[in-house]
């Protein structure tokens, strides 16, 4: 039985820092989502503010405003917010406390550890909830260290890629994984960041928490360990950041240690810069990204694009052009949904 949460976002529910509490609002098998704790938006329907979905989560101003009109009570308040180097900023510290003091307890995927912090510790202790720390390192006798072993799966492994952070990756993965159903086929998922353990998937770990030894041995062990206990059509790994992204790239983990062959690429035609790095002047390249995955040996089978910031058209326009210069399917995911995509990967299959 799952759980019962609220999630805190601090007034950017609609903000790309959001994007925790935007893949928990969409699903989540680990917990039942009841509320959204945002000033900005309240009065709202969590799951119709995000894509016109209505999902019946209530958004409310405040901790006080969701115990006085809740007719349900929360186990749990989710941090669903990421910030640059996974800091707690101030007006989240604040609804942390507000929900241990209501005798709330809370998870948190953020480098600045709860644990860590004494007033909150303390706290906690006083109120009787707990802390979990979920991006908190696991012991180094833990963790995995690469041994070849993925060589011998037979299934084919895709990567979700991108060409910047915070894009959607983990959603495209998601959907496609669950599309490959309608398809007669079994797609298995494996997770590589805070929110994909947070939505309950079963196979992952979080990369940006790992030691840097073992990054390749957990990746690998994650998809092994999926093949060989599911014996899956297809694996699907959440990709992060993306190969280029100066401030942490990432990518050839996938390719190499993973062994993903194929691999979907998704890609924001609005953004100029890498997200937080516009001072720097470096832009995004989608035909650096392409090309680099050729070089690694991979496959792109299809772009994807992440629509924010462009009306329809300008989409469509985008989706045209994208297509005639890369030669490649572009697909809309949260416009179009999966059948084209999941056609492509289930002709990738079979052909392999």
């Amino acid at each position: 039985m799952k759980d019962n949460a609220i999630i805190l976002t601090a007034g950017v529910l609609t903000g790309a820092n959001a994007k925790t509490a935007h893949g928990l609002i969409r699903s989540s098998s680990r917990y039942t989502i009841i509320g959204v704790i945002d000033s900005a938006s309240a009065g709202q329907d969590a799951g119709h503010l995000l894509d016109k979905v209505q999902r019946d989560i209530p958004v409310y101003a405040t901790i006080g405003d969701f115990v006085a009109q809740s007719e349900r009570r929360a186990k749990y308040a989710i941090v669903g917010v990421a910030f640059a180097g996974g800091r707690l900023p101030e007006p989240i510290v604040a609804q942390i406390k507000e929900a241990i003091a209501a005798g709330i307890s809370v998870v948190s995927g953020a480098h600045d550890f709860l644990s860590d912090m004494l007033e909150v510790r303390e706290l906690a202790e006083r109120n009787g909830v707990t802390l979990l720390d979920i991006r908190k390192p696991r012991p180094k006798d833990k963790l995995k260290f690469w041994s070849g072993e993925i060589m011998q799966v037979t299934a084919p492994v895709i990567a979700v890629m991108g060409t910047d952070c915070a894009l959607g990756k983990r959603t495209t993965a998601v959907m496609i994984t669950e599309a490959m159903k309608s398809k007669g086929m079994k797609g298995e998922m494996v997770f590589t960041g805070q929110t994909g353990w947070l939505q309950g998937h079963r196979y992952g770990f979080v990369l940006d928490s790992t030691y840097n030894d073992f990054i390749s041995g957990e990746l690998e062990n994650a998809v092994v360990t999926c093949w060989r206990e599911t014996s899956p059509d297809v694996i699907f790994v959440e990709g992060q950041s993306a190969l280029c992204n100066p401030s942490g790239p990432c990518g050839s983990e996938f390719l190499l240690s993973a062994q993903c062959k194929g691999v979907i690429l998704q890609h924001s035609p609005a953004r100029e810069f890498y997200k937080g790095q516009e001072h720097t002047g470096i832009k995004i390249s989608l035909v650096r990204e392409l090309e680099l995955i050729r070089l690694y040996g991979s496959r792109v089978l299809a772009i994807t694009l992440n629509t924010s910031r462009l009306t329809m058209s300008e989409a469509r326009i985008f989706q045209e052009k994208i297509a005639q210069e890369t030669g490649l399917p572009v697909i809309l995911p949260l416009e179009d949904g999966m059948d084209r995509l999941s056609d492509i990967v289930k002709a990738y299959i079979t052909n392999q």
